[in-house]
C-alpha cells in the first residue's frame, strides 16, 4: 500500500479526529475532514464543507440510532449534522478505526458509537481503541475480540475513516501514533 495512495476520512473535530488528521499529515497521507457550516473543528487540512443536500443523504432516524445504541440522541440541529458526517466518514471509509470505550452493551460510547453502528451494518472491517482498557478491540460479526501485544490492528485499505472521542487521553494519542507506524514505517 502506497502512502500517497492512502487517505483518511474523519470530521476534524478535537481529540481522535484532530490526531488522526495530524498523523495523516505527519506521514504524507491526504485527509478528507468532513463538517458543516458553524461546527467547531480543529483541523483545517482537507476540509469538506457540507452542504444542506448533502447532509440530508446522511440522515437517519435519531428513535433508530437510540433504540439501536440503547441511548436517547436528543433531536437537534447540531447532534443531527455530526450524525450525519459521522456517515459520510463511514461510508467513505473502507476500514473504520474508533478511539473511545466499548461499553457493556457492546456499542460504543458518545457520538462515535453511531459510527461504530453503521460501521456493523455496513459489515465493514471495525477496530477500536478502549482507552479504559488500554487495548484494541476488533468487531468478529457478533462479539469484540481483544488484540494482544503484536497483533494490533493496521490499515489495509486505501481508504479509511479515523474517528473517536473528543477526550483524547495519552494512551489514545499513543495508540493512533503506533496504528500510523506499524502500518507507514
Amino acid at each position: 500500500m502506497k502512502k500517497e495512495d492512502t487517505i483518511v476520512f474523519s470530521g476534524g473535530a478535537k481529540g481522535a479526529e484532530a490526531e488522526f488528521g495530524a498523523n495523516a499529515e505527519k506521514y504524507g497521507i491526504e485527509e478528507v475532514n468532513f463538517t458543516f457550516d458553524g461546527h467547531t473543528i480543529a483541523r483545517t487540512r482537507g476540509l469538506r464543507f457540507l452542504n444542506h443536500e448533502e447532509l440530508k443523504n446522511g440522515d437517519v432516524s435519531l428513535e433508530y440510532v437510540s433504540k439501536l445504541m440503547n441511548r436517547r440522541y436528543t433531536d437537534n440541529t447540531t447532534i443531527r449534522k455530526i450524525l450525519q458526517t459521522i456517515w459520510y466518514q463511514v461510508n467513505n471509509g473502507q476500514e473504520i478505526f474508533v478511539i473511545g470505550e466499548i461499553l457493556e452493551d457492546n456499542t460504543v460510547k458518545g457520538g462515535t458509537g453511531w459510527g461504530a453502528e453503521f460501521s456493523k451494518l455496513c459489515n465493514k472491517p471495525l477496530h477500536v481503541f478502549d482507552q479504559k482498557r488500554n487495548a484494541w478491540f476488533t468487531w468478529a460479526k457478533t462479539e469484540w475480540v481483544k488484540r494482544e501485544k503484536g497483533d494490533e490492528p493496521v490499515i489495509d485499505n486505501i481508504h479509511f475513516a479515523g474517528t473517536g472521542t473528543r477526550f483524547l487521553e495519552e494512551n489514545g494519542k499513543k495508540a493512533i501514533a503506533e496504528l500510523f507506524a506499524r502500518t507507514f514505517c
